[in-house]
């Protein structure tokens, strides 16, 4: 890491949602809601432009570790704001804790914790599984 995540640093990202980011099963009287999938895509992505400033050219940061509760529905249409503040970083590990909101709650909240990579190596990791 060109930087160290600095303990307290946050990351927002407001996110209007749409039909492909409800759950598979809406409709026959059940409404078109964001399922819990999207939302921590949502959170993933917000923690990992929250480090991307502190990364070298050939560093990416990975999901290794999530615990969140889904607290409340939100309705397809509406725009989801995320939050992702540093709480703790221990070598190449980085922790983060997050939340989710809708216009009228916090609709997630948990942990998070990514892994900064060396490209190059995880490349070579992925193709020694391919074969």
């Amino acid at each position: 890491m060109k930087s160290r995540p600095r303990i307290g640093e946050v990351g927002e990202l407001a996110i209007p949602t749409e039909l492909k980011h409800a759950v598979e099963f809406h409709g026959d009287g059940m409404p078109a809601v964001v399922s819990t999938p999207h939302l921590i895509g949502f959170l993933e992505r917000t923690a990992r432009e929250t480090l991307a400033a502190c990364l070298e050219a050939d560093e990416r940061s990975v999901g290794i570790e999530l615990d969140i509760r889904h607290l409340a529905p939100t309705p397809v249409g509406q725009t989801i704001h995320c939050r992702a503040q540093v709480i703790a970083v221990e070598d190449r590990k980085v922790t983060f804790q997050i939340e989710a909101r809708d216009q009228h709650e916090v609709i997630v909240r948990g942990l998070h914790k990514r892994a900064v990579i060396r490209t190059e190596s995880f490349t070579r990791r992925v193709k020694e599984k391919l074969g």
